[in-house]
């Protein structure tokens, strides 16, 4: 009888160990800045506070932004995020920033849907998500430009373990026209790599740390200024890379992480950016 106890037991702590390592994984946890595939659970809640920082040859912005993700099913998530804007750009570089929240004064809502899923192996899989979202801006002005509304779509494949994750895609977003100007699109790619140590690998209430090196780049194009194009019909070049990191405990999630440009080949009169900085608390209902 103790010996059947002491196995019951075991295997328990073997299934809640691997419903935990399943359910954040589905919760979206992942990369700070690059494209990602995980979703929420059915019925699953995120709330998310996040800090950003950008910083150009000539100004720095402060930002804060609010995201709430709700799981429709545990393929299919929505998303709202809103922006406090602590302190603005004059000139606006072209970037979204993150993967969840634009890097700018946009109000957007997306649905996340992840299209294909094959788990293998213990903890093992790949998977697909598409996303697709719509915002509107809270400035008039962006860069001398009149800002308009905006959609974007995204695609986003990759690995996922217990120990090592990787993930590519790209997205593009499109501003539409406001009194004959409109900014320009940006088409974009993102690559991730993510490790967590074995040290993390133990069960709950212990914490879990995992590192991922990200990756983007950036093609924005040039804006449109009473029906013309602003200057040569040339698309900038910018590509950045840099280190974030994830901790989970419970039902508390903190993610941080800076990028720096690698590459810069930029429209002439075009501001240069020096760095990128994000941190994000999430709690999950």
């Amino acid at each position: 009888m103790i010996c059947r106890i002491s196995l019951n037991i075991r295997y328990v702590k073997l299934i809640l160990l691997l419903a935990i390592s399943g359910s954040v994984m589905a919760q979206g946890h992942g990369p700070l800045y690059g494209l990602q595939t995980p979703t929420l659970a059915k019925g699953g809640v995120d709330l998310n506070v996040a800090g950003m920082s950008l910083g150009t040859e000539t100004e720095t912005s402060y930002m804060l932004r609010y995201l709430f993700s709700y799981g429709i099913t545990e393929d299919l998530q929505v998303n709202l995020t809103t922006p406090t804007l602590i302190e603005r750009l004059g000139e606006t570089p072209r970037t979204r920033g993150n993967s969840n929240m634009p890097a700018n004064g946009d109000i957007e809502a997306s649905l996340w849907y992840r299209f294909f899923s094959n788990a293998f192996g213990v903890g093992k899989r790949f998977e697909s998500t598409a996303i697709v979202g719509v915002s509107t801006p809270t400035d008039n002005v962006r860069g001398q430009v009149n800002v308009g509304n905006a959609i974007h779509a995204a695609i986003s494949t990759g690995y996922a373990s217990r120990t090592w994750y990787a993930w590519i895609g790209g997205g593009y977003q499109y501003y539409f026209e406001r009194d004959d100007e409109r900014l320009g699109d940006l088409p974009y790619a993102s690559a991730v790599v993510g490790y967590r140590p074995n040290i993390f690998l133990g069960d709950y209430p212990k914490p879990d740390w995992r590192i991922f090196i990200e990756s983007l780049a950036e093609f924005p194009g040039v804006n449109k200024i009473d029906g013309q194009l602003d200057l040569s019909d040339t698309r900038s070049t910018k590509v950045l890379v840099g280190p974030s990191f994830l901790g989970l405990y419970g039902a508390w999630g903190i993610s941080f992480g800076a990028m720096v440009p690698v590459v810069q080949d930029l429209t002439p009169g075009w501001v240069k950016e020096r760095y990128r900085i994000a941190v994000n608390l999430s709690y999950w209902l």
